[in-house]
């Protein structure tokens, strides 16, 4: 049944979820990577979610916060991954779990503050806006929707598949921006037609909070 909300333990299984779908998704985001940098993304970014299931599988379920939750994945990531990669995915997280602290559950209102805080973070940290052709062309769409779902007063497992569509559907449409940024930068035209690989791992990100909340 489609839950309401998610208490910590329910966040902590949620996000082990996701360092287990980002894992598996190695081949598919070194492959989008390769089409438009070094192709180390999958690699950085399987490392560290590796990292990040060992820390959230230490710690306590039943004294642990939500905000404890998002704030050990986004340390986990910036601590191990290395590069631009962990530095943008580990403020998302890290940022946005500092914004719900206090908060005994997570529901739309905390998806809508973290999506939006971690959003603000990575964009002030990177530089990138929408457009860039970078992981903000998911992340920002998803963003928007998540505060038009909480306004709405939407409930929380049909808010966050909204969420989560609106992420994929900023993925897809990355296939059809010139890349700004990074080392795609240098490609010009060329990086027409293919996807950003930080735009496919937060598609994937929120997707498996989407299904996991769907349960």
């Amino acid at each position: 049944m489609p839950k309401t909300a998610l208490d910590a333990p329910q966040v902590i299984s949620m996000l082990q979820e996701v360092c287990q779908a980002i894992i598996a998704a190695e081949p598919l985001l070194t492959d989008a990577d390769r089409a438009l940098g070094d192709g180390d993304h999958g690699l950085g970014m399987q490392r560290g979610m590796t990292a990040a299931l060992e820390k959230l599988g230490a710690l306590d379920p039943e004294s642990t916060g939500i905000d404890k939750a998002f704030s050990t994945l986004g340390m986990a990531m910036m601590s191990t991954m290395g590069g631009a990669s962990g530095a943008l995915f580990g403020t998302l997280f890290r940022n946005g779990g500092k914004a719900i602290a206090g908060n005994s559950h997570f529901g739309t209102a905390e998806l809508a503050e973290l999506l939006k805080v971690g959003l603000e973070g990575v964009m002030s940290r990177g530089g990138a806006k929408p457009g860039d052709k970078t992981m903000i062309d998911a992340l920002h769409p998803a963003a928007e929707k998540a505060l038009e779902e909480a306004a709405a007063g939407s409930p929380f497992a049909e808010a966050i598949n909204a969420v989560a569509a609106a992420g994929e559907a900023g993925r897809d449409a990355s296939e059809n921006l010139i890349a700004t940024m990074g080392r795609a930068k240098t490609l010009g035209e060329k990086s027409l037609g293919k996807p950003d690989a930080g735009a496919c791992s937060v598609a994937i990100i929120l997707r498996t909070m989407a299904e996991f909340s769907a349960k």
